[in-house]
């Protein structure tokens, strides 16, 4: 039996730290960016991804190539995880609240300038889409801003036990880790080459194998995806065209923008970095050309195609061409061009010329005979093809076009204080049971294996203190949903709740995910009471005696008895936020 590694928690920042590993907040990452890597350890521990190896969507999956595995994966999480960024899941807090828990070891200035809801607008593009109200915060006050936890595997999974839903679920974070996780059990990726990216407003993967793959929510795109021009690349390119990166952690360790000091492995972070800049930059090609003026629809009207029927010539716009493309299974790329001209109604093209506009072929021909000349060689010869179009209509257009094939990642800086940490030696030779214990073995001497475990809730192997101050502190949705019933109201509803747990084993749920998935083992349903009772009144007292399947609160002489089948023993003692544990 491993017993509980001991940490000092008289001191507050490894209190928050540690408390901050159970409900994983956005702004929590961000504060402690350590926590990040251990929701996908924690993910890898639990039996549920590697459940999915049984399902027969997966069969054989291991003979097949590295992008049908993505794919399968992909396709996997589409049909069973819906994104939720509701307001309502995990509720709100306040900046002043954040400020004020964070402050003694945070510079709440830097905070300002890197986090999206604590004022950073580092781009016009924030300005645009008003922050606030594209997350629906317009209708609260200025100081309030959403928890946004991160779920767990279980608490992802457990979304289809709640109201209108019908499927699991998660956030942006959420998924990043679910994603991770599952690359590494499923595709089996080692975790050296997955890497983690957080910026103010999203979070994604970076995968560097064979080209490159980038998970994007539930999505994911390659580097062909990247430069192809549709909507859906246009809305993966947009967090690294629009925003800095805080954060990229790994199995070694993590950077963050902020941080003086880095504990991922510097090598790692170098080949990181060099492998995703390949991946967000490429060659003007005719198709990559065709792919921009589909993705920037303002230059299509610069162009005209020339085709030939019966031996008569036939113009028609560009503008016009990509009109069909929607419709039709064929593109404008110039292998399928000729099938695409063919489903086109006859009296959309012109016996003349239109004036004013380049010929396509023309302007594909010099980027076929000019492989490898610089942007500013290329603008030199469009400006040749055609006197009639708009002064600084070519400028303009290679403007857009030179961001468009290379997309820079503003990176936190390679320059930091690297320090030496301990990481779990994970291979995908371990089995589950393999991998649990060399965590669990590690966690004596390693911060990131110890968190692991209280990220995934490991009750038996951890100190309460911190799920009991983050049960007690950040868990407002139940209260809200329960404010004005009494104290023996809420135990008679809690007692017809589901007794069951989301989590397996002796691992607890916090008093928001019993309440949100309307279920719940008799510890934690007692702790949901807990939360509930110094809610009501901060300055009240209790009790909460845990003696395997009894569980007992106490309070204002009141016995409130629940069941548990969680096989745990611990008595604590609860005093407005302070708590003793017996």
């Amino acid at each position: 039996m491993i017993t509980e590694t001991a940490v000092d928690f008289s001191d507050q920042r490894t209190l928050e730290k540690y408390s901050s590993a159970f409900t994983l907040s956005d702004m929590e990452i961000f504060i402690f960016p350590e926590l990040f890597y251990p929701l996908v350890l924690a993910n890898i521990m639990s039996p549920v991804i590697w459940e999915w190896r049984k399902d027969p969507w997966f069969n054989d999956i291991e003979k097949k190539s590295f992008n049908y595995k993505i794919n399968r994966i992909k396709q996997f999480i589409i049909q069973n995880y819906v994104f939720n960024l509701d307001l309502s899941t995990w509720g709100l807090t306040t900046k002043s609240r954040e400020i004020e828990r964070f402050r003694d070891f945070f510079d709440m200035d830097m905070l300002k300038q890197s986090n999206a809801l604590f004022g950073y607008e580092g781009d016009k593009y924030y300005f645009d889409i008003d922050i606030r109200k594209h997350f629906g915060l317009d209708k609260f006050n200025t100081d309030v801003i959403p928890y946004w936890k991160t779920e767990t595997v279980e608490a992802m999974t457990a979304f289809r036990y709640k109201d209108n839903f019908t499927t699991g679920a998660g956030e942006c974070v959420s998924l990043s880790a679910l994603y991770a996780a599952a690359i590494f059990i499923i595709a089996r990726i080692p975790l050296e080459k997955i890497f983690l990216i957080a910026t103010p407003l999203h979070s994604q993967n970076f995968i560097p194998e064979k080209e490159g793959i980038i998970t994007n929510n539930r999505r994911i795109v390659t580097k062909n995806m990247w430069f192809n021009g549709t909507s859906l690349s246009e809305k993966a390119r947009r967090a690294l065209e629009n925003e800095k990166v805080t954060i990229v952690s790994h199995i070694s360790g993590y950077i963050h923008t902020v941080n003086e000091t880095a504990t991922i492995d510097r090598k790692s972070y170098e080949y990181f970095s060099k492998k995703l800049r390949d991946f967000l930059r490429t060659d003007l090609t005719p198709e990559v050309f065709i792919n921009f003026l589909r993705f920037k629809s303002k230059y299509k009207s610069l162009f005209q195609v020339v085709c030939e029927c019966s031996g008569i010539k036939r113009y028609i716009t560009l503008e016009k061409m990509f009109e069909y493309e929607h419709t039709s299974k064929y593109s404008v790329s110039a292998e399928t061009r000729d099938l695409l001209i063919k489903e086109i109604e006859g009296d959309e093209f012109h016996l003349s010329p239109f004036p004013g506009k380049i010929f396509l072929h023309q302007a594909e021909d010099i980027l076929k005979e000019n492989t490898g000349r610089s942007i500013q060689e290329l603008e030199k010869q469009f400006l040749e093809l055609n006197s009639d179009i708009r002064p600084g209509a070519i400028t303009e257009l290679f403007r857009d076009i030179s961001t468009f094939i290379v997309t820079e990642p503003r990176l936190p800086d390679v320059a930091k204080n690297y320090l030496p940490s301990v990481s779990p030696e994970i291979t995908l030779e371990d089995t589950r049971e393999k991998i649990v214990t060399k965590i669990h073995r590690l966690s004596a001497k390693s911060e990131t294996a110890l968190l692991t475990l209280y990220v995934y809730r490991q009750m038996d192997m951890t100190d309460w203190k911190p799920f009991i101050k983050a049960a007690i502190e950040r868990n407002p949705v139940c209260f809200d949903d329960l404010n004005g019933r009494s104290i023996k109201e809420v135990s008679v509803i809690l007692e017809k709740l589901h007794n069951e747990s989301i989590y397996d084993g002796q691992r607890l749920a916090l008093p928001d995910e019993v309440w949100n998935f309307c279920r719940g083992d008799g510890i934690e349903k007692a702790f949901l009471l807990a939360d509930f009772i110094i809610k009501k009144d901060p300055s009240a007292e209790l009790s909460v005696t845990i003696d395997n399947r009894n569980v007992i609160l106490n309070h204002g002489g009141n016995d409130y008895r629940f069941i548990s089948h969680k096989n745990l023993r611990k008595t604590i003692r609860i005093r407005g936020n302070n708590y003793e544990i017996v």
